[in-house]
């Protein structure tokens, strides 16, 4: 996306963007995971072997409300009353969200409309983008999910001569990923046990890089691969 998501088909993640892991804790934030990055950052040289499947818990794009009315106090005043619409619509329904950010996601409610409002970029024009977000169950295909988002801002009331237009890119959310790095962990001892077995009795493994945080990428339309950086040696435990 341009300016609140930046990139393509992307993903969302809690503590880092992309598939970059910042330092990570146990906060359920939610961050941001570009496919664009996956491309630049990634081959089948590089990327782990390893890797926990995940489905995300998001889908999110952006919606920018735009108003053209002449008079600026008008303009603002639509502005503002739509978003309160988005805000108030966002409320009655279980399945959307709104809310802002680049990497981060945090929530957007009533109390941000002054904030959000910025110059349209045309004469006697104003605008204002927020993320809309819903949920990415089980049964969810990509088509299922973005209709979603689709009808949501469809349905919102408008207010003047305000317009509310989705983005064409789409990310995907993951919260908190520092949770899942027990199992990434287990995953990976598994993974190295086995390559030692095939080699038989004397060999062992060393294993390096799992202090590291847990990264991520995206897998699919609708899914995540979570990994932690390591490196696997065999050796020859008699030596």
């Amino acid at each position: 996306m341009r300016s609140i998501l930046k990139a393509g088909l992307c993903v969302i993640v809690l503590a880092a963007s992309g598939s970059r892991a910042a330092a990570q804790n146990d906060s359920l934030e939610e961050v941001v995971v570009t496919a664009e990055r996956r491309l630049e950052e990634f081959d089948a040289h590089r990327t782990p072997y390893v890797t926990l499947s995940k489905r995300a818990d998001n889908l999110i794009t952006e919606v920018t409300v735009v108003c053209d009315t002449r008079d600026e106090s008008q303009r603002r005043a639509e502005l503002k009353a739509t978003l309160r619409n988005l805000v108030r619509a966002a409320a009655q329904d279980k399945s959307i969200e709104l809310g802002l950010g680049e990497e981060v996601v945090g929530k957007f409610d009533e109390t941000m409309l002054e904030s959000v409002i910025v110059p349209g970029g045309k004469t006697d024009t104003s605008r204002a983008t927020l993320l809309v977000k819903t949920a990415v169950t089980a049964q969810d295909t990509f088509d299922s999910a973005t209709s979603r988002i689709r009808a949501f801002v469809e349905r919102a009331p408008k207010v003047g001569r305000t317009e509310a237009l989705l983005d064409d890119e789409w990310q995907l959310t993951l919260v908190g990923p520092a949770q899942y790095r027990a199992a990434v962990m287990q995953l990976v001892a598994q993974d190295a046990a086995k390559a030692a077995a095939l080699f038989g009795p004397d060999y062992g493994v060393e294993v390096s890089g799992l202090q590291l945080p847990v990264s991520w990428y995206r897998a699919g339309p609708l899914d995540l691969a979570l990994y932690i950086p390591y490196t696997l040696t065999i050796r020859n435990a008699r030596k």
